[in-house]
């Protein structure tokens, strides 16, 4: 093969090649929210979209893809000194999305960089208008007043900041243990209030429940009073109707009358008594009943199926429990007369 053979063979390849590698320069596929921007000739000329596209070889340069997607940075722990004086450390997160791909290449450099920065000097700003509790505690309110300053910078990049999270807040260790003393504290004197509320209440309780039992049981005994009375009463009308409706004879009610003295002497106290006129006046009425002598005379036993009425009784008018008494000399009662005592 001579010299001018292969130097044809040679264009040949090389044109191949060249015609193959601009081909392939070309034409460029871009994927779903994505984007490419295309310089021509060191100018800004278009932006590629998601798809298939065609550039001019060796004349159009098509830059790196820029992601469209909404994509999240979580930046370290910024140093941030708040209002009184307390350096806490602030962790924060960030959301943020590319809705300009042109100006998110050519307005800033490094877009990321510029965020975190932009995030630091604005959550110093925020944090130092607030005291250390008003930082842990208005977390809303600081996540809002950042994605407001870092959209509003951000806007000329080209890039929408969607949220803005704090994601951490570390004070100080001795900060830590002061907090964790003051809430103990806190619980502490809540659960002392609570217990002596618990014990106020269940002493009122205690004491409406003596309160209601002790009126409950007054009402009661005043009810069972009025009802026992009741029943006496009506017990006693039906003994004084029968009474009269009977007309007993009066040597009946003095024998009646003679059976009931033996109860007043019952008690553990009754060893002395006084003997009443009526009892020689009602012997005098038994023993005539019986068949004994006019009155005034003196019986000198008792009637039969009367035992005790005179066998037993205790001379000069003393009684013992049980004794009935009767009359005895050297006197006798006179109606009306009483027994003379010791």
């Amino acid at each position: 093969m001579t010299d001018i053979a292969i130097t044809v063979l040679v264009l040949l390849v090389a044109g191949v090649v060249v015609l193959a590698t601009a081909m392939l320069r070309a034409v460029w596929i871009v994927p779903q929210a994505r984007a490419r921007n295309v310089e021509r000739l060191g100018r800004y000329s278009r932006t590629l979209q998601p798809g298939i596209s065609f550039v001019v070889p060796f004349v159009d340069r098509v830059k790196t893809l820029i992601d469209l997607r909404e994509q999240v940075i979580a930046f370290k722990a910024q140093p941030v000194i708040t209002e009184d004086n307390v350096v806490v450390h602030i962790d924060t997160v960030l959301f943020f999305q590319v809705t300009d791909p042109r100006a998110a290449d050519y307005e800033i450099v490094d877009y990321i960089k510029a965020i975190e920065q932009l995030t630091a000097t604005t959550l110093r700003n925020v944090i130092g208008t607030l005291d250390l509790e008003a930082s842990l505690t208005s977390r809303d309110r600081i996540n809002t007043a950042l994605r407001g300053v870092i959209d509003d910078a951000s806007g000329k990049w080209g890039i929408r900041v969607t949220r803005v999270e704090i994601k951490a807040i570390e004070p100080p260790p001795s900060i830590k243990d002061a907090m964790e003393k003051q809430m103990r504290a806190e619980r502490e004197k809540r659960a002392a209030i609570l217990t002596a509320e618990g014990g106020r209440q269940s002493k009122i309780l205690t004491a409406e429940g003596d309160k209601q039992s002790t009126i409950l049981r007054a009402e009661g005994d005043k009810r069972a009073a009025v009802l026992e009375a009741e029943g006496q009463a009506v017990a006693i009308e039906q003994v004084f109707s029968a009474v009269h409706a009977a007309d007993p004879d009066p040597k009946l009610l003095a024998y009646q009358y003679l059976q009931t003295l033996p109860k007043l002497a019952e008690g553990q106290g009754s060893t002395f008594w006084v003997i009443p006129s009526e009892v020689t006046s009602a012997l005098q009425a038994v023993s005539e009943a019986f068949g004994g002598g006019p009155e005034g005379t003196k019986s000198p036993a008792g009637p039969a199926g009367l035992p005790g009425l005179v066998q037993g009784a205790a001379p000069h008018g003393e009684l013992g429990a049980g004794d009935v008494p009767a009359p005895s000399p050297p006197y006798e009662l006179a109606p009306g007369d009483r027994e003379p005592t010791e």
